[in-house]
């Protein structure tokens, strides 16, 4: 045997025993995600005031709906509604007066404000408009998250557990129309919600999501407010673990709030995964390049590949399809969405292995069309044109 077919042989093995661990991870995952939202969620014992911090960049697709949402709310407390722009002319005012007449009741306040602090726009926006919160519970919910009308309750339910300093929410994809949105939301749906389900179970995940994050002002004073996070990646994982360093919880309830998949177009949503990708590699480097093991179709067909098509790596590969497969099917009945588009996940599969692998390969990301770099630590500078 020579020496090049010797370590095609050895590659081929060690694909397998990657997408045989693979295919464990997604049978668990699949047992686990109903376990989670089939918890109690928490009711508050009181209602005090609260404000939705919300901050806008440009014309969304659903993005008068998503904000409809936060509108529509079962919270008896009063409610002040926050959003700011870095540009007064940014089109999303045009929908927050639309709102405005919508919801003609609604507390609504705007900012418009250009001052940045840092590289991270959204946390510079939402330092301008601070100053303007009447209350001290503050949600922050980024402009393509919806939510259902008990998403305040309980989220302040949770917040008033003992020992809670903060609260954020797990997210699934709801697409926009088109085939890249619906690409993106198989990334959310099949992908990030079973692993951080699973990693929450197993103790091995930290999480604090962006899209929903619930605090009390004297938290944020003790964390030192924003201003520490302005040259964050991932902000919202910063936050998180600056609470946790004040020994206060984060807590994680049991219901899901609709991220808005826009992407429409593949250099999108490449960009979009990207960033996603390397900002999961910067905050936990080792635990990033562990997750390759969660792609075990894109593994069970490199074994076939480096095995020249042997006769036992091809049902490594169907059952790695069946698998992933089964958690789609499993997880669209937690997330209550008819099944569809079955075809899409091993597409997705494949595409996402391809993007895990190039996130080792560059620290360069594209967030709201501007051009970054990450360093070691997670934080953002402005890249230079290569």
């Amino acid at each position: 045997m020579s020496a090049a077919h010797l370590f095609a042989v050895t590659l081929s093995f060690a694909c397998a025993a990657a997408a045989s661990f693979g295919i464990g991870y997604t049978v668990l995952a699949g047992a686990l995600i109903g376990r989670f939202f089939a918890r109690p969620v928490s009711e508050p014992t009181t209602f005090p005031p609260v404000t939705i911090v919300k901050p806008l960049h440009g014309d969304e697709w659903t993005l008068l709906a998503n904000l409809s949402s936060f509108c529509q709310q079962r919270y008896p407390g009063p409610v002040q509604f926050l959003f700011g722009v870095h540009d007064s002319n940014d089109p999303a005012l045009q929908t927050v007066d639309e709102l405005r007449r919508l919801h003609p009741d609604a507390n609504i306040t705007v900012v418009a404000d250009t001052r940045l602090y840092g590289p991270n726009r959204k946390i510079s926006n939402i330092l301008n408009m601070l100053p303007q919160a009447q209350h001290d519970v503050l949600v922050f919910a980024d402009s393509d998250v919806s939510v259902g009308p008990d998403y305040l309750r309980n989220v302040i339910g949770e917040l008033q557990k003992p020992g809670v300093g903060l609260v954020t929410c797990v997210y699934r994809g709801q697409p926009d129309p088109g085939f890249w949105p619906r690409l993106s939301a198989n990334a959310t749906n099949y992908h990030f919600l079973p692993g951080v389900v699973t990693g929450l179970a197993l103790g091995l995940a930290r999480p604090c999501f962006g899209q929903s994050i619930a605090m009390r002002r004297d938290t944020l004073e003790k964390i030192g407010g924003l201003t520490p996070f302005v040259k964050h990646l991932a902000e919202d994982h910063a936050i998180g673990e600056a609470v946790r360093m004040i020994g206060e919880k984060v807590a994680i309830p049991p219901f899901m709030i609709s991220h808005a998949c826009v992407e429409s177009s593949a250099m999108q949503l490449i960009d979009h995964e990207l960033r996603w990708s390397r900002t999961i590699r910067s905050i936990d480097p080792l635990g990033h390049l562990g997750s390759a093991l969660i792609h075990p179709l894109a593994f069970a067909l490199l074994a076939v590949v480096f095995s020249g098509g042997a006769v036992w790596a091809w049902p490594l590969a169907l059952v790695a399809v069946c698998a992933r497969l089964g958690l789609k099917v499993l997880s669209d009945r937690v997330l209550r969405q008819a099944r569809r588009d079955l075809w899409l996940m091993p597409l997705w599969d494949i595409v996402s292995f391809t993007i895990f692998v190039a996130s080792f390969w560059s620290s360069r990301v594209i967030w709201r069309g501007f051009s970054f770099r990450v360093d070691g630590d997670g934080l953002l500078s402005v890249a230079q044109d290569e």
